[in-house]
């Protein structure tokens, strides 16, 4: 690590071997982990299926998708290696959980990421509600979680049994804080700071040079580059970050390895594909490269 400040630090490539080494010959897939990704909507399809892709390529034992039942049509013929949950939805598509099936949903989750490509719905805040109250393990919440997080009372956080991940970027973390993004810019590092220890949560706040934190101490990566700047590179994010916290306890370091790996697998990317025609799922494809590239550092 290189260190900028007193508790701000630089995420390298070495730093994060520990996190994808290899692994024994004689593994098997309980061995990593059974996570869960929450969301999908006829709108957006497409976020659930790049996250789930990804969570696949990252070494998770098993990716459990969560998604309403109308549009498994859309999602589930592209997705070969994942389990589903189907459930029920309302007249407007949107999916519907009652406290049970939520209960059956989270069963035997190391990790779960709820938000990707699920869009709006007055159901949504109490689905989020109940995971946050009754599950134990690690919760990602991204994109449209994230919204409807923001429309929520965030003391919710601190009475979590989970180790709970925030990935907004500068205008979702902008909703959450009340803070204008100029300001934000401005005071990054403080305000991020301030509201992770508040919170009791860590905090990955994307941007150029994305910033994480748990309240006490930053990692800073400055991997990717301008082809990432495309609809999409956030699911695919998170899917990386739910499947890494599915073999891994949910440390600053394995937070940050998730950013990392997603710049760098980016950066490869755009080498071939140009940082204007590349897009998102290519990240994907960069994946394991950037896995050696980590490993050989």
């Amino acid at each position: 690590m290189i260190k900028q400040k007193e508790n701000i630090y630089e995420i390298e490539a070495s730093d994060l071997k520990e996190i994808f080494k290899v692994r024994e010959e004689n593994s098997h897939k309980g061995m990593y982990g059974t996570i869960g990704i929450l969301g999908g909507s006829k709108e957006y399809p497409g976020a659930i299926k790049l996250a789930s892709t990804s969570a696949i390529r990252c070494g998770c034992g098993i990716t459990k998708v969560i998604i309403p039942e109308c549009i498994a049509n859309l999602v589930a013929p592209s997705l070969f290696e994942n389990t589903f949950y189907l459930t029920n939805y309302d007249n407007n598509k949107k999916m519907v959980l009652t406290d049970n099936e939520i209960n059956e949903v989270l069963k035997n989750l190391k990790s779960i990421a709820i938000g990707m490509g699920w869009g709006k719905s007055n159901n949504y805040k109490e689905i989020l509600d109940k995971i946050i109250k009754t599950y134990n393990k690690t919760i990602v919440i991204d994109a449209d979680g994230l919204n409807i997080l923001s429309k929520m009372d965030l003391s919710i956080l601190n009475i979590a049994k989970a180790k709970i991940i925030l990935t907004p970027h500068l205008k979702e973390f902008s909703k959450l804080t009340k803070y204008e993004v100029e300001e934000i810019k401005k005071n990054k590092e403080k305000i991020a700071l301030e509201f992770a220890k508040k919170y009791n949560i860590i905090l990955m706040l994307k941007d150029h040079d994305t910033l994480i934190t748990d309240g006490t101490t930053i990692y800073i990566t400055r991997t990717g580059g301008a082809g990432m700047a495309k609809a999409g590179s956030g699911d695919v994010l998170s899917g990386i970050l739910v499947s890494l916290l599915g073999y891994n306890e949910p440390s600053l370091l394995a937070v940050a390895s998730a950013s990392y790996l997603s710049g760098l697998a980016g950066s490869l990317a755009q080498k071939k594909y140009t940082d204007i025609s590349m897009k998102a799922s290519d990240i994907i494809e960069f994946i394991p490269e950037a896995i050696k590239y980590i490993r050989n550092s």
